[in-house]
């Protein structure tokens, strides 16, 4: 298996087990990742495409070592988890891939089926509401009720109004960054909406823990790019500003090694325009040059992400093949507990 990290001697940040701060960011990390898994409900967001699974398999499987019961819900998607594990398939029912790991991919009718009996409680009584055609096609046709059904359904498996809740954690993989907001967004319009009844106080009691830092909280994901960046700090804002909702980490993935220092770049952008055309060593400058304007682009995003988002973050970094090598995400998940 590649090793994860930095290899020593290459730069003076290079990785050394992912134990130092952001090589891009001269502020040390500020809270432990031990912090981040005692909440009770975490929202993995970003960008599509930028990890968000990956990161957070790799929360759910270091909560797990830790001895929580946890729960990974992702949101109707199609699923990498059984991939990065090398598990069967993962469906809308709740399975166990690890141990103390469960993991399911809520569907909207699964979801309203599951959270209706765990309200309901009476099989019969829930058929007779649920199964009936008129109220089937009302509850399609209201508008956030099926994405209120899947996250109130991960909510109440943490949070029930009775009793204590089946997982110590519950780590949502959340949709990509506009659907994921529009999902966040419906509890509290059904708080301020809604007629008082059961429908209204659910809601009421996930904004109150959504909000509460000590209890849950967003995990951001990004990538070391201009565009990745700048959709994460609009997002940051909106949870933070619009919802209320705390950003507890972020993430910066994929990030590259440094091969040169700030002080050669210039000389290497500058090489190819300096040798003839038919020179040796021509081809290698220009891919010197290509490095160095990604390694640029790279610092001045990590500079500009983390500058905005007051939250303490981590690097992991740049690695192909992870469906390919199941026993890479374990890694990943012991840099992931160093990093933070």
């Amino acid at each position: 298996m590649q090793p994860l990290g930095r290899q020593p001697g290459r730069s003076p940040n290079s990785w050394h087990g992912f134990d130092r701060a952001c090589c891009f960011c001269s502020a040390p990390l500020k809270t432990p990742l031990m912090d981040l898994l005692d909440r009770r409900f975490l929202f993995v967001v970003g960008k599509g495409g930028v990890g968000k699974t990956t990161v957070a398999t790799g929360l759910a499987l270091a909560a797990s070592r830790r001895g929580k019961k946890v729960l990974l819900a992702l949101v109707n998607c199609q699923e990498r988890v059984s991939e990065l594990l090398d598990t069967d398939p993962i469906g809308s029912e709740i399975v166990t891939i690890r141990e103390n790991l469960d993991a399911v991919n809520m569907t909207p009718d699964a979801a309203l089926q599951e959270y209706g009996l765990m309200i309901l409680k009476v099989k019969a009584v829930f058929n007779a509401v649920f199964r009936n055609r008129l109220v089937r096609a009302f509850l399609k046709g209201t508008p956030g009720l099926e994405a209120w059904s899947m996250l109130g359904k991960a909510f109440y498996h943490a949070c029930p109004p009775r009793g204590e809740p089946d997982y110590d954690l519950v780590i949502v993989d959340a949709p990509a960054t506009g659907h994921a907001l529009d999902m966040l967004r419906v509890p509290f319009v059904i708080e301020s909406v809604a007629p008082p009844g059961l429908l209204r106080r659910d809601a009421a009691r996930a904004v109150d823990m959504f909000r509460d830092p000590e209890r849950s909280g967003a995990v951001l994901v990004t990538l070391p790019e201009y565009m990745p960046a700048s959709e994460t700090i609009e997002l940051s804002d909106a949870l933070s500003n619009e919802l209320g909702i705390p950003v507890l980490q972020l993430v910066i993935n994929r990030v590259l090694n440094v091969l040169f220092a700030e002080k050669e770049r210039p000389v290497l952008e500058g090489l190819p325009s300096e040798l003839a055309d038919d020179s040796e060593i021509r081809g290698l400058a220009i891919a010197g040059k290509r490095r160095v304007l990604r390694e640029t682009v790279q610092a001045r995003a990590v500079r500009q992400v983390c500058t905005h988002i007051d939250a303490p973050w981590s690097e992991l970094p740049y690695y192909d093949g992870l469906e390919k090598d199941p026993d890479t995400i374990e890694a990943l998940s012991q840099a992931l507990l160093k990093t933070v």
